[in-house]
């Protein structure tokens, strides 16, 4: 018996190949090998489910393996011309189990009918289906060759002709080809369970390796921790700051020595704040600020247990602030002294003008500092280091400073950037660019713009005694006292510039490069007062007057002046008069003449000395007039000469602003007229009108005297006065309508100052 033909290696192929799942698929039925034309291949494979039952048992019994050709699958394609996927090959055994794949190392291709006939050892080329035998080890190792045993197909009760001869139907196991490269076509037959506890055994093994990594990382982190515990127990926490001085890590005595060398010179230094827009200083010392030095090292605490805690620390810092000492009282006056230079009103922005430039004047929105807020935000960040913030309430404003760039761009600076001239009747009047500015006004506007407007009045202020001579003054109706007695004098309409006219289309003007100039527009000008409201007045009887005297010649020269000023002056129904307001200022431009005054109590000098009489008389001639008071300042020491309680002092400053004044208001239906007759030792002033009062006066006894004090003087020239009393009075006047018997009475108290006594002494040597 050859070698290759001996019971044992039939074992050995019964081991090695697995039988294949039966198929009936055209790719599993075609053959790699070109079987000789004469042979007849089987209908049914052996293995295919559709063999008869008693074959099957049959091959059962013989324990042969079942199977069925497994063409490579370039070899399938080829053969069915490039349109056949063919499936994976299989072995299967003719016992049920898992069908398994075939190694690659373990495919045999037989390619050509001529190598598979070669490979015969009888050289009968009839055709063979070549099976590589499966090994269980994955190393591929060739099998010894088993012989050659053609297996005849089972008779087919009904057998179709097959399109391959009876030669291409013969099985024949070959030898594998033994090439490195050699795929097992088909799946290999695993044990589960054998695979299962493998998988089982890996993963327990690894989880076991994962185990004792992670138990010797805590081990480590335990000691660490442990060790940290032992080297920090007590300081600060690691990235603990104090106003920006990392003090981490540090123990509570160590932290407080580097505080103090880093901070303790800029706690001495003044702090700076900004409130809005103000930056400002505040002396920590003043304030009464100082460090609480205990006090910030306990606020930073000690290293945590927590590992958590100590961990997160390597990498984060918190600053825990500082804690302050603080005198309450200081630091309250501390904030209310910024209060000058961080509060301030809102202001609109503008255009200003300085010559012939014009510049812009940003808007500024008002603020107030917040004094409880703001020593709230010092104690915390004084000692940080940095600008303390402290917080103001705003008022907003309406501009912007974009809308007032505009506004100079189109109004401000072309305004000014030549003369404008009003063409007058016979005369001209030219607004050089240095006197534009005044007359033009900047208002805010919605959008956060300026509105410009031109002033007539300032336009009129400026251009108007250029053009004087081309207006015609008009002039109220008089009341002329002829032969004792009044006389209407006739009024006299004027004509003048209009300056609202003049004034409306300078603004366009103004914004020209060239031709600006305009026409002066004049109109009539009716006199206040006319002629047929002056003889309708019912001025024709005297309804009060009153005269005083004993005045000085230099006193007498202003009195003459004012007087001549009040005389023939009208009071309308209802209108109210003031003395200021109808002479207007009373300088030496007006002829006023320096005279004797009262200043505190002593004799002194000025400019208009003397009009208080003037104002005293007019006040008691008005008051027996039944004029309504319509205020009037008695002197603050009483003067003989007038009476008490029943008197009146006025003053304006130098400029001719009105600051003590005497008015009063006629409550009738008629006119009253102001007649003065002034002599060198008396005036007298009269009010004609039409009698509808009877007026009386008493005046109480004088009481709570005070005595005077005594000055000393040394300075030249020094009057010496004996002074007086100081007392209280009160004055009753009783007024009755003629027209309806109706009386009331009206009362006012007066208290004088005391005059001093002025002791008139010599100055004392230099040096003595």
């Amino acid at each position: 018996m050859p070698e290759n033909e001996r019971p044992e290696y039939d074992a050995e192929r019964t081991r090695a190949m697995q039988p294949v799942r039966p198929s009936d698929t055209a790719s599993e039925r075609t053959a790699h090998l070109a079987p000789p034309e004469e042979a007849a291949w089987p209908s049914e494979e052996p293995d295919e489910p559709d063999a008869s039952p008693a074959a099957r048992d049959d091959q059962a019994a013989r324990n042969e393996p079942t199977v069925r050709n497994v063409p490579p699958a370039d070899s399938i394609t080829r053969a069915l011309g490039g349109r056949v996927e063919p499936p994976a090959p299989t072995v299967q055994s003719g016992q049920s189990g898992p069908t398994v794949p075939l190694g690659q190392s373990e495919k045999t291709q037989l390619t050509s009918r001529e190598e598979l006939t070669r490979a015969l050892p009888d050289g009968s080329g009839e055709a063979t289906q070549v099976f590589a035998p499966v090994s269980a080890d994955p190393t591929p190792t060739p099998p010894p060759t088993p012989a050659l045993t053609p297996t005849p197909a089972p008779p087919s009760p009904e057998p179709a002709r097959s399109p391959w001869s009876a030669a291409e139907q013969t099985t024949v196991f070959a030898t594998p080809v033994a090439e490195p490269e050699a795929t097992v076509l088909g799946p290999v037959m695993v044990d589960p369970e054998v695979e299962a506890d493998e998988v089982a055994a890996a993963k327990k093994k690894r989880f076991r390796r994962l185990g004792l990594v992670a138990a010797s990382v805590l081990g480590v982190l335990v000691v660490l921790y442990g060790l940290d515990i032992l080297i920090s127990n007590g300081n600060v926490p690691r990235g603990v700051t104090v106003a920006g001085v990392d003090v981490g890590g540090l123990s509570h005595s160590e932290a407080e020595t580097k505080l103090r060398e880093r901070l303790s010179p800029r706690l001495e230094q003044p702090v700076k704040a900004k409130a809005g827009d103000v930056e400002t200083e505040i002396d920590p010392k003043a304030a009464g600020l100082a460090l609480d030095w205990n006090a910030t090292i306990e606020r930073a605490g000690s290293q945590p247990l927590s590992p958590i805690t100590r961990v997160t620390s390597f990498f984060t810092s918190r600053e825990v602030g500082f804690a302050t000492q603080s005198d309450n009282a200081k630091l309250t006056a501390a904030v209310e002294g910024l209060r000058p230079k961080t509060d301030h009103d809102p202001s609109e922005g503008t255009i200003k003008f300085e010559g012939a430039k014009a510049s812009a004047v940003d808007p500024r929105q008002g603020q107030k500092l917040d004094a409880p807020a703001a020593t709230t935000k010092i104690l915390a960040d004084w000692a940080g280091g940095g600008v303390v913030e402290l917080p103001v309430a705003t008022t907003p404003v309406k501009t912007t400073k974009e809308g007032v760039a505009k506004a100079l761009a189109e109004v401000g600076t072309p305004a000014v950037a030549a003369p404008l001239v009003i063409k007058g009747e016979g005369k001209d009047a030219t607004l050089k660019p240095e006197q534009i500015g005044a007359v033009l006004v900047f208002e805010p506007a919605d959008g956060g713009g300026l509105t410009a407007k031109v002033d007539p009045a300032k336009v009129s202020e400026a251009a108007g005694p250029q053009l004087k001579e081309t207006e015609k003054e008009g002039k109220d109706a008089e009341i002329v006292f002829e032969g004792g007695h009044p006389v209407v004098k006739e009024s006299v309409d004027g004509r003048g510039v209009d300056w609202e006219k003049t004034s409306a289309p300078l603004l366009d003007l103004l914004k020209k490069a060239d031709g600006r100039e305009v026409k002066a527009e004049y109109k009539h000008t009716p006199a206040k007062v006319t002629t047929e409201q002056a003889n309708k007045m019912g001025i024709k009887e005297v309804i009060g007057s009153f005269e005083t005297g004993g005045f000085a010649a230099d006193s007498g020269t202003n009195i003459r002046v004012v007087a001549e000023k009040v005389d023939g002056a009208i009071v309308k129904p209802g209108e109210t008069f003031s003395l200021n307001g109808y002479t207007g200022p009373r300088g030496t431009a007006q002829g006023y003449v320096e005279a004797g005054i009262i200043d505190n109590g002593a004799p002194s000098r000025a400019v208009g000395g003397g009009i208080s009489q003037f104002a005293t008389t007019l006040y008691n001639a008005g008051y027996h007039a039944g004029m309504k008071d319509a205020g009037h300042k008695e002197h603050s020491y009483w003067i003989s000469r007038y009476p008490a309680g029943r008197e009146a002092t006025v003053f304006m400053d130098p400029a001719g602003n009105s600051l003590i004044d005497i008015r009063f208001q006629n409550p009738d239906e008629t006119g009253v007229a102001i007649q003065t007759i002034w002599t060198p030792s008396s005036i007298k002033i009269v009010l004609w009108g039409t009698k509808n009062y009877d007026v009386t006066g008493s005046t109480s006894e004088k009481s709570a005297f005070t005595e005077p004090q005594e000055i000393k003087k040394t300075t030249k020239p020094c009057a010496a006065s004996a002074g007086a009393q100081g007392f209280t009075v009160t004055d009753t006047r009783t007024v009755t309508d003629r027209r309806t018997g109706v009386a009331r009475s009206e009362s006012r108290t007066v208290r004088y100052d005391p005059s001093p006594k002025i002791v008139c002494e010599e100055p004392k040597p230099a040096g003595g």
